[in-house]
């Protein structure tokens, strides 16, 4: 079994950026939720995502509004979070879904290369 222990966090696209626009309280909500996936547990509120990707899946924060995070943590070197963004509506947004699903088919195919 792979130790998921003090694993990195690789920011894909402008993940890194929409989580330091979420208000202060999500903000911190979703650092502490990502430093638990780093150490190989589950964040406290989360649904797999597989219309994203095998794996993946979307961190849920309740705060004032409601906000996601989308990762995928079952690749041994790191969690990558793929996308974040303000929920606006019952459902995701298909453009949400779409850029996600985007990054991840990225990563895939990077990581395939990489092993060549």
């Amino acid at each position: 079994m792979t130790d998921q222990r003090d694993k990195p966090l690789v920011w894909l696209g402008d993940s890194r950026h929409c989580v330091r626009s979420f208000p202060v309280a999500a903000r911190q909500r979703s650092g502490f939720e990502l430093r638990e996936v780093q150490n190989g547990k589950d964040p406290s509120d989360w649904k797999p995502m597989p219309r994203v990707g095998l794996g993946v899946r979307e961190i849920r924060i309740h705060a004032d509004d409601e906000f996601r995070v989308m990762y995928v943590a079952k690749i041994a070197e790191a969690v990558y979070v793929l996308h974040a963004f303000e929920k606006k509506t019952q459902q995701t947004a298909k453009r949400e879904i779409d850029l996600a699903k985007s990054r991840f088919r990225e990563l895939v195919a990077e990581r395939r290369r990489e092993r060549r």
